[in-house]
């Protein structure tokens, strides 16, 4: 088979698989349940922090390319670290944590659909609770990134390895631990890979045309104009996510996924 056609039959195939999957709804979803979940708990987890970081606004600044206005647009969205901590529970963060499992349960269950799966084992919410504390360092990680060796010349080259090296591994390593080892860790590589890749893609969108109209919006809608354009970017992050998880297994196309000693149970989600 000659180049072109491999690519134009892989092509058509991620999108045949993709429109069986839901790619888009499932995407939806994602963005809504990271908003309601992950940010006010990476909030608690900023003010609480002794750096002096911004924590999940400088995440979101930095993954959507915004400067000046669209920056401050984002930094108004989120409260002072002092009246954070202060009107924050021991009760409220941990419920917000148990919330924030159910995303890392849609996410298993969008990778067992992309690879074929039967639903994960009884302890897949141990697996999943992992995976989330996997993702909120990540993040926090590529945010402290920016705060360590400011004002040198290192400090971008440090960034930008932290940021797409540390992607990579996340990535690599989130499916293998959903996946409760179900599929051989080579198999996971590429779709780690494509994520990354989607995700540099998504920050040139981002750039070129979330971060104006999120200006536009911040200024004729305020802060529901800001937020409205966020989720759109969130819903970005998750279809990059999926679709990178699904070309990888495209790639690959392996006979069967390789099955690990434990039975299926009832304890994974979709």
């Amino acid at each position: 088979m000659s180049g072109v056609r491999w690519v134009t039959v892989r092509v058509a195939e991620v999108w045949r698989r993709g429109r069986e999957l839901q790619v888009l709804e499932r995407s939806m979803a994602f963005g809504a349940l990271f908003l309601v979940t992950l940010m006010p708990l990476l909030v608690v987890i900023a003010a609480a922090s002794a750096s002096r970081g911004s924590g999940l606004a400088q995440w979101i600044t930095d993954g959507m390319g915004l400067r000046a206005e669209g920056e401050r647009a984002v930094r108004d969205l989120f409260s002072s670290r002092g009246r954070t901590l202060s009107t924050t529970t021991v009760g409220g963060v941990v419920a917000v944590a148990v919330f924030g499992v159910s995303l890392m349960a849609s996410v298993q269950g969008v990778f067992e659909r992309i690879w074929d799966l039967p639903r994960g084992p009884w302890h897949s919410a141990a697996r999943q609770a992992v995976g989330l504390a996997g993702l909120l360092g990540y993040i926090l990680a590529a945010e402290w990134s920016g705060q360590l060796g400011q004002s040198t010349v290192l400090q971008p080259g440090l960034r930008i390895a932290v940021t797409l090296a540390g992607g990579v591994l996340l990535f690599w390593w989130l499916q293998h631990l959903l996946l409760a080892s179900r599929v051989e860790r080579r198999l996971l590589l590429p779709g780690a890979v494509a994520t990354v890749v989607a995700l540099v893609g998504l920050w040139f969108f981002s750039y070129l045309v979330l971060a104006p109209l999120l200006v536009a919006n911040a200024v004729s809608y305020g802060t529901v104009g800001t937020v409205l354009v966020v989720q759109s970017w969130l819903v970005g992050v998750g279809y990059t996510i999926y679709g990178g998880a699904l070309l990888g297994r495209v790639v690959i196309r392996p006979s069967a996924p390789q099955a690990g000693p434990s039975a299926p149970g009832p304890g994974g989600a979709e």
